[in-house]
């Protein structure tokens, strides 16, 4: 009888390994584990079991499994920032927060991907567009934006014009603009153009800002280029 406990001791970590601990790539893996999860923080792996990154999950719109890779919502976090800032991610997961360049390409050479992109007023409407295809390139090719396959949700296509360019920030001029630094002068960073029709990283504003054109929380097929939205996140889940 005394050898029972000693039996048990020795057999547990073959029983404990049949279920091996859970390392999520995105907030698809989270739920496809456990559908019950609800929308919030969740701990993802994008590029490995090291690379422990947090990021928000939104398990409710559209049937949920929404890794959300870039928020504003407040205006607290500061989203003028150099390129290595851009690179491995900045801000927090339950606010504001850009989730970083590198994982995004790990996570689109792994898996295919369609996009989200909610967005509200200051006076409470909301809208959203959607994108069946979105993917990046690696770092030697300037993270350069793959999107197609625009559907409108209500917000129109403010993403498209920036389809096929690289990563631009203001030490880091990859834009196509001969003249200058898209990101300098519209105060942000993004798959700039030369320069842009989505600014979702720009200066948090307070809605419609006359004397500051082209530099706040804009997406001009919806609200035009002198409107800065109070909330906007971008969000991908890979495609069943």
């Amino acid at each position: 009888m005394k050898l029972l406990p000693v039996v048990l001791v020795l057999l547990a970590p073959l029983l404990t390994s049949c279920d091996p601990p859970l390392l999520p790539l995105d907030c698809s893996d989270i739920y496809n584990h456990d559908n019950s999860r609800p929308s919030g923080v969740y701990t993802t792996y994008p590029i490995g079991a090291t690379s422990a990154v947090q990021v928000y999950c939104d398990m409710d719109s559209d049937g949920g499994r929404w890794m959300v890779f870039q928020r504003r919502m407040d205006g607290t976090v500061n989203f003028y920032r150099v390129w290595d800032k851009y690179k491995t991610g900045f801000g927090n997961a339950a606010g504001e927060y850009w989730l970083g360049l590198e994982s995004l390409y790990h996570l689109t050479r792994r898996k295919k991907f369609e996009l989200l992109v909610d967005m509200e007023d200051f006076q409470g409407n909301k809208t959203s567009a959607r994108y069946s295809s979105f993917s990046i390139a690696s770092e030697s090719y300037g993270y350069r934006l793959q999107v197609s396959g625009f559907r409108n949700g209500g917000a129109g296509d403010s993403l498209t014009r920036h389809n096929g360019n690289k990563f631009s920030t203001f030490d880091r001029d990859n834009d196509r603009w001969a003249l200058g630094n898209c990101a300098k002068s519209h105060v942000g960073a993004f798959w700039y153009n030369s320069c842009l029709t989505a600014n979702p990283n720009g200066v948090y504003g307070g809605g419609a800002q006359s004397t500051m054109t082209g530099v706040g929380v804009s997406w001009y097929s919806w609200k035009g280029s002198n409107y800065s939205l109070k909330t906007i996140s971008m969000k991908i889940r890979p495609v069943q």
